[in-house]
């Protein structure tokens, strides 16, 4: 299934999503004829809590923001999703409402399988079967991983596995990445305060492990020092 840079939205989805790769051409073909896209602007909510879908959405462009609000009205962020994500799971195999919102947090474009298209493939396809087993795998470890994150490590710590995760995902060129949130909203992922981010990063800075040019560019010098911070016990 190869593109151009003609490639339509739907086709560069099928192709981004790490689950989907080792298809027969026959799936991907199948695939690519069901997915529909839409593009959302900055702050457009894709679903809201307690919505229902039967539908696999998955992130061809932009930065996803899954959030609950608290009693008090007080907005956590429970995960962020970069291209070549996938999410919608639990409301599409369970038939149950989502438990999060879904917000773009740039502008992005977002694919769409629907459930009996996508469940179809899988009942044909043991191999994409264990794969998305493998991949709910991996989110029960984000989600045990993520729950470290706030209860267990400092906050340098922290912010520097964040850092760490936004240059992977990003594919930073030279080290090089844009925040793709703001510090405001990085500080709620984080479970600080924005004063306390600003403050941890001119500490990076001051120990040359990042270079800071504006208020959201980002340059990792010494990713590995960076490392070593964010898994210390």
């Amino acid at each position: 299934m190869c593109c151009g840079n003609g490639c339509s939205h739907e086709a560069l989805c099928i192709m981004s999503v790490p689950v989907f790769q080792g298809l027969n051409e026959a799936d991907l073909q199948l695939l690519q004829k069901v997915t529909r896209s839409k593009t959302y602007s900055k702050g457009e909510l894709i679903f809201q809590e307690g919505e229902r879908s039967d539908t696999l959405f998955v992130v061809n462009e932009g930065v996803i923001k899954l959030t609950k609000m608290s009693a008090g009205g007080k907005e956590q962020i429970v995960r962020l999703l970069f291209p070549g994500d996938f999410f919608g799971l639990f409301s599409l195999l369970k038939n149950e409402t989502h438990y999060v919102n879904a917000e773009a947090v740039k502008k992005t474009v977002i694919c769409f399988i629907n459930k009996k298209d996508f469940l179809s493939t899988m009942e044909s396809n043991a191999h994409l079967s264990y794969r998305f087993l493998l991949a709910l795998n991996d989110r029960l470890h984000e989600a045990d991983e993520s729950v470290g994150l706030l209860s267990l490590m400092e906050v340098e710590q922290r912010l520097a596995k964040v850092l760490i995760l936004f240059h992977d995902k990003l594919m930073a060129k030279n080290h090089s990445f844009t925040l793709p949130i703001t510090k405001k909203d990085l500080a709620c992922y984080i479970g600080t305060t924005p004063e306390t981010v600003s403050r941890k990063l001119q500490s990076f800075v001051s120990q040359r492990l990042i270079r800071v040019n504006g208020p959201r560019h980002i340059q990792i010098l010494e990713l590995n020092q960076l490392k070593q911070i964010a898994e210390m016990n």
